[in-house]
């Protein structure tokens, strides 16, 4: 039989969640001696009523501009709208016109900064703040949820080793950086990658982890599915364990990061969709993805399989 990591591990993560869920009833007065996984993850204490709020990056829906983009959007009921972070600042008025008079707001912002945090070089590092802070004005004129940030990739060279100094040294610029956030109404968020993208921060704890020591509430994390495909033995164990530091989710089938639904039984988002419900999330959860057949036919159908696991979970 072969060894499957994220089956073995999974019932750990479990074990987590019916802890996770355990502390929040034992919170508010109630009995868990025989709480299973799945009335952990369906408990919850939050004053947030969780709810599916689909989102589009820019690339998902046909059409050759944003008006029929949202157009399209509005026929499916999707709410939210994630655009790049590149040049935002010339995009405003565009954006806010589009939107006007829609049920679509903006969700998170999907990076676009240059440098990197994590480089051994301050100017690198200094190049990283301050297009951040060129994308982070916009985003709150936006209105937008976040911004989001890795703080390196692998390819990107020479950077700080993986230790408590560089720990120490993130919780520090991007206490500043959470400060400038806050104080244009949105925040920065922390995406975990997989391995084959980055050496530091590449599961949803870690993240979570790292914004609970910044404490400050213009940080905040962020779960895509696609990588947490590879690294999270449990969806549903990372997102409670992520719980009210998780701001936005990206979604993308299992296999080949296309279409949900375009990789058959193994786009399963169940588990996870249970752990999101148990934290009362009720941001967006944005597809960021390709996609192998026709949009017209794949995303309709993908947006169906989403809602249809969300009641399931």
């Amino acid at each position: 039989m072969s060894f499957n990591r994220r089956s073995f591990l999974k019932t750990t993560f479990a074990s987590a969640a019916v802890a996770a869920g355990s502390s929040a009833l034992a919170a508010c007065g109630g009995n868990t001696a025989n709480a299973s996984v799945n009335a952990a993850a369906k408990t919850c204490c939050s004053a947030n009523t969780p709810e599916l709020k689909l989102s589009f990056q820019e690339g998902i829906a046909p059409g050759e501009n944003l008006n029929q983009k949202f157009d399209y959007m509005e026929q499916l009921g999707v709410v939210g709208f994630e655009p790049g972070g590149r040049g935002l600042n010339g995009r405003v008025k565009e954006i806010k016109e589009a939107l006007n008079g829609r049920n679509i707001q903006v969700s998170a912002i999907c990076a676009g900064f240059d440098g990197f945090m994590l480089s051994t070089d301050p100017a690198i590092r200094k190049q990283c703040i301050d297009t951040m802070k060129e994308i982070i004005v916009p985003a709150g004129e936006l209105g937008s949820t976040g911004v989001i940030i890795v703080p390196a990739f692998n390819g990107q060279v020479p950077a700080m080793p993986h230790n408590q100094e560089t720990r120490d040294f993130l919780c520090e610029q991007f206490n500043e950086l959470g400060n400038f956030a806050q104080q244009h109404g949105t925040t920065v968020v922390f995406e975990p990658l997989n391995r084959r993208e980055c050496f530091y921060l590449r599961q949803v704890a870690d993240a979570a982890s790292l914004c609970r020591d910044i404490n400050n509430p213009g940080v905040r994390c962020m779960g895509d599915f696609w990588h947490m495909t590879w690294e999270e033995p449990s969806d549903m164990g990372a997102f409670i364990t992520a719980g009210d530091q998780l701001q936005h989710v990206h979604v993308a089938s299992r296999k080949r990061r296309s279409m949900p639904g375009e990789d058959g039984d193994a786009d399963n988002y169940v588990d996870g969709f249970k752990g999101l419900k148990a934290i009362g999330y009720n941001n967006y959860v944005s597809f960021e993805c390709g996609a192998q057949g026709d949009r017209t036919i794949v995303v309709p159908a993908a947006v169906e399989l989403l809602r249809k696991q969300w009641e399931e979970a």
